[in-house]
């Protein structure tokens, strides 16, 4: 139970961090609009909440092939969400 906890503990980091950087990239940027900035840091918190109750509900039998596919979609998410940030 303690890696999943810490699972879900760095999850929770690097969301926070994701959620930070849309903030400061929109009070920084002039051109950055609030719409997109808003939609963005909705978009963050629904693959939080996604990725949160995957972990919770762990599928029997090939745990390690599933937490290998979670790492991976995982990644692919953030860097789909750092890629939106830098478009603000």
């Amino acid at each position: 139970m303690a890696k999943r906890r810490t699972l879900k503990k760095e999850i929770n980091i690097i969301v926070d961090t994701l959620l930070m950087e849309a903030l400061a990239t929109f009070t920084t940027k002039n051109g950055a609009n609030e719409e997109a900035t808003v939609k963005v840091m909705n978009t963050t918190m629904e693959v939080r909440n996604d990725f949160i109750s995957r972990i919770s509900h762990t599928e029997p039998g090939n745990v390690k092939g599933f937490y290998k596919k979670l790492r991976q979609d995982f990644d692919a998410k953030v860097n789909e969400l750092l890629q939106s940030i830098g478009n603000l």
